[in-house]
């Protein structure tokens, strides 16, 4: 009985010192706010696209560089890697994305952006931070900074990768080819963390398994035969072969998939022909598939292969004119949270911020590249989270009356900045501590 007590006593002093230094750095990091703010604000006014991350690249080796750690740039582009050795101790990577979209920002902020860039397309665009990259890298800053200035209370390699190109889905496989597992201490463990819209600022989200769905990107061009409109019998119409194409891929998953299995098929873009009475001689579609099970993946692309070529064949379209199906390279894998992992760092955020504050999220269906950090053959365990970024009053209201909240991806996206970047911080700050003092798994050995 006397044992037990002691063993009690030990967990409530473990736990209790670890309390104590992230109110330490919940207080500096009080303390430094304004710093943060303006790093935050600079981000959110000149943002860059995928691909261009040249001056947002320099900002991120800059401020780790001040802050002591050895820096790695371009990695395969304008993604880069800090790394802060202090001790004995795991290696944990924290990773960050920097990319932004080409959107017209309508927030009405007087930092908004009024950036404007060349896409991959060659066409002029606005850009907008509107996926919360920005949040991301000023957390990740704040994260930096607090760890290295309460360094006496950890010991370990901290990695800090600041990833171009998240938003196309090219960064992390850029990363990997230009060899950052190589020119980095190999990671024991690999965190991020995302904004989230619907989930109130102060709160953290967490799924202990399937996280985020993987993203396959497909380019069909589909083949006819052209003529003029008042002459349909003489054609093969194209536009009317890929509507049927259209509605044939949306039982894919209604009929073909295991309704238990999680998927999407979308068709986002569609163009052909020029004017009103000419039928044209192609159609060009784009189209996403989501899903978490490589068996799944592997079923809709059979099934869209093969009703595209079995109707085309109906059509009239000969053999050598039939759809040209293509994945654009590279594919997302899904974001699988290990378990074991997750599940430690949700416990310390329970502990840290409240049970009442801890909530657990259902899965995705949108796609992340930090999936790759997993997957390099180095077996290495991930977590990412979710940050809630959003008035709490405005979600109370959402709830009551079913207004829809700005999202992710949208013009008028606008998070609640202050306890957002405060609370991205002290969770990542929490489980970074943990990992150092604890190494998972060492404990699940």
């Amino acid at each position: 009985m006397i044992r037990l007590h002691v063993l009690a006593l030990s967990l409530f002093v473990s736990i209790s010192a670890a309390g104590q230094v992230i109110t330490q750095i919940e207080n500096y990091t009080a303390r430094n706010y304004a710093s943060l703010a303006s790093l935050y604000q600079k981000l959110h006014q000149f943002p860059e696209l995928s691909l261009q991350e040249k001056k947002t690249s320099a900002i991120m080796a800059q401020e780790l560089k001040q802050l002591g750690f050895e820096v790695i740039e371009n990695i395969g582009g304008y993604s880069l890697a800090g790394v802060f050795v202090n001790g004995d101790g795991p290696t944990v990577l924290i990773r960050t994305d920097m990319d932004a979209l080409p959107l017209k920002e309508t927030t009405g902020l007087p930092y908004a952006s009024q950036e404007h860039g060349i896409n991959a397309a060659g066409q002029d665009v606005s850009i907008m931070h509107a996926c919360g990259h920005d949040i991301h890298m000023t957390v990740f800053i704040g994260t930096a900074r607090a760890l290295v200035a309460h360094k006496k209370n950890w010991h370990g390699t901290l990695v800090m990768v600041a990833q171009a190109s998240e938003e196309n889905g090219m960064g992390a496989a850029q990363m990997f080819k230009g060899g950052l597992y190589e020119k980095i201490p190999t990671p024991d463990y690999a965190l991020a963390l995302h904004d989230n819209a619907t989930l109130a600022a102060g709160k953290i989200g967490y799924n202990t398994g399937a996280f985020m769905a993987s993203v396959d990107m497909m380019d069909i061009t589909v083949f006819g035969k052209g003529g003029h409109g008042a002459a349909p019998h003489t054609t093969v119409d194209p536009i009317v072969l890929s509507a049927q194409m259209i509605m044939a891929f949306q039982t894919i998953v209604s009929r073909e998939i295991n309704p238990l299995e999680p998927a999407v098929i979308t068709v986002g873009s569609i163009h052909g022909g020029t004017v009103h009475n000419i039928i044209p001689d192609q159609v060009k579609m784009q189209l996403t598939l989501r899903s978490y099970s490589s068996a799944v993946r592997e079923q809709i692309l059979t099934a869209i292969k093969k009703k595209s070529h079995h109707l085309a064949a109906l059509a009239g379209v000969p053999e050598d004119k039939m759809p040209a199906i293509s994945i654009v390279e590279p594919t997302i894998p899904a974001t699988i949270n290990d378990k074991a992992l997750t599940t430690s760092i949700v416990n310390v955020f329970q502990q840290t911020f409240g049970t009442e504050l801890v909530e657990e999220i259902s899965s995705s269906m949108v796609g992340e590249d930090f999936s790759r950090f997993a997957l390099q053959g180095k077996d290495v365990p991930i977590c990412m989270f979710w940050l809630g970024a959003a008035d709490p009053e405005e979600v109370k209201r959402s709830k009551e009356n079913g207004t829809i909240l700005p999202q992710l991806h949208t013009a008028n996206f606008k998070p609640l900045v202050e306890p957002t970047i405060k609370t991205g911080v002290k969770a990542m700050c929490a489980a970074v501590l943990h990992i150092f003092k604890e190494d998972p798994k060492e404990k699940h050995k």
